[in-house]
């Protein structure tokens, strides 16, 4: 489909013509079993969300309105969310549209986040953006990308690649930036041992987002340079990105300097990767406290999806919720709740404890139960005095427990 062009006002007074894409492939083997049937970016999140709503949520916030997003493992649930919620005005040629792997190169699937996009430059040829923002699909935080545009376009470089400062202790898990004074990246390295400082703070480290914004022939060209090189793994962080810095043409955005409307003093600049079953329950714990670490609440900068059309939650028989998160439809009856994330359409029976918990939506806890430090799937059935994350040593034989010792079990499951 081609129709009228996005066109993004920038601070300094530009326009841009800008494509986005969503790389939305991965298998998420970190987050099993919570992707034992589904893509990672539709892993449930906050009670109401995907994974993926967030990064839809900020593009469409800046105005980017034209978003294919490039799907390929288990995407049936991820299809069938942004087909039902993601609908934008066909009549001003705005659309979300997920594009699966359909082997145009030949018989075989992505073998990287960048062959998914050459596989899928059609979608470019379509559309002739002057701009292409790659943004990746699983992480948690709030962004305006058009002020990251903004910076793009007046440095004129091929490639701005986000980065987020962090501990220098801990930039290792990461891809770091090296840069000078001026923005431009020296060295793109891959969770390195001794990760390097920033230009004017050496104990913090400049870590990739995954989120990139390309001048459309600087990327082109490195897609066809890259998808010639047999030694490449067709990466865009491990591949493209290093490319780019080699020939000079790579400047890095200082996360910090994006400014969301309504962000609060305490959670601006949040970004989590949830890539892990413990960054995901840590995640979780972020949204709970009276003045959260990240606030689901910002209407200036809302979190979009769509929610089925169920009665608000109901406490009953002195069931109670302390500090928590409740989703609409559920009944928590004579049952105590305690620091925890319930989605929505669960039943807590009397007599039950649910404390430092993630429960998705479906899920029934039972009279007497016991759940604590546990994440439960969807439509997970805990029996009546069913002990759950009790003694971790019983847990390891019958479930999936975390290095951090969060108990987790998958959907549609029972509890022994």
């Amino acid at each position: 489909m081609t129709g009228a062009r996005t066109t993004v006002a920038l601070p300094q007074g530009f326009s841009a013509n800008v494509l986005g894409i969503v790389l939305a492939g991965g298998e998420g083997k970190r987050l099993w079993p919570l992707t034992a049937d589904r893509a990672k970016p539709a892993v449930p999140f906050g009670g109401n969300y995907r994974l993926i709503d967030f990064v839809l949520s900020n593009l469409v916030n800046a105005g980017l309105h034209r978003i294919c997003v490039l799907t390929q493992y288990k995407s049936h649930s991820l299809d069938r969310h942004i087909s039902t919620t993601w609908r934008l005005s066909s009549v001003l040629g705005q659309y979300i549209t997920t594009v699966p792997a359909q082997q145009r190169l030949g018989r075989r699937w992505y073998t990287g986040s960048a062959d998914a996009i050459y596989q899928s430059l059609n979608l470019v040829y379509d559309e002739h953006p002057d701009y292409i923002a790659v943004f990746g699909a699983d992480h948690v935080y709030r962004m305006d990308p058009s002020q990251m545009l903004a910076q793009h376009v007046a440095s004129g470089a091929g490639c701005t690649v986000a980065g987020i400062r962090v501990p220098r202790a801990e930039a290792k898990a990461f891809g770091v930036i090296n840069s000078d004074a001026d923005g431009h990246i020296t060295e793109f390295l891959e969770k390195p041992s001794e990760p390097p400082g920033t230009p004017d703070d050496p104990d913090v480290t400049f870590a990739s987002m995954g989120n990139y914004i390309f001048t459309t022939e600087a990327l082109l060209d490195a897609l066809r340079a890259d998808a010639e090189d047999d030694d490449s793994d067709h990466d865009m962080g491990g591949d493209i990105i290093p490319r780019m810095v080699d020939q000079g043409d790579a400047y890095v955005y200082d996360f910090a300097d994006n400014v969301v409307p309504g962000a609060t003093d305490r959670d601006a600049g949040y970004w989590r990767d949830v890539g892990t079953l413990d960054a995901y329950y840590e995640a979780h714990t972020d949204l709970v406290s009276v003045h959260p670490i990240f606030n689901l609440y910002n209407e200036r900068w809302p979190i979009r999806t769509a929610s089925a059309p169920l009665p608000p939650a109901k406490f009953v028989e002195g069931g109670i919720a302390q500090d928590s998160i409740v989703g609409a439809g559920t009944i928590i009856s004579g049952a105590i709740v305690r620091r925890s994330v319930i989605s929505p359409n669960v039943r807590i029976e009397a007599g039950a404890e649910v404390s430092d918990s993630v429960v998705l939506p479906g899920t029934r806890v039972g009279r007497g139960a016991v759940v604590r430090g546990a994440i439960l799937d969807k439509n997970v059935s805990v029996p009546d005095g069913a002990l759950v994350g009790v003694d971790l040593s019983l847990d390891r034989a019958r479930y999936t427990v975390s290095q951090g010792g969060v108990v987790v079990i998958g959907k549609g499951a029972t509890a022994l």
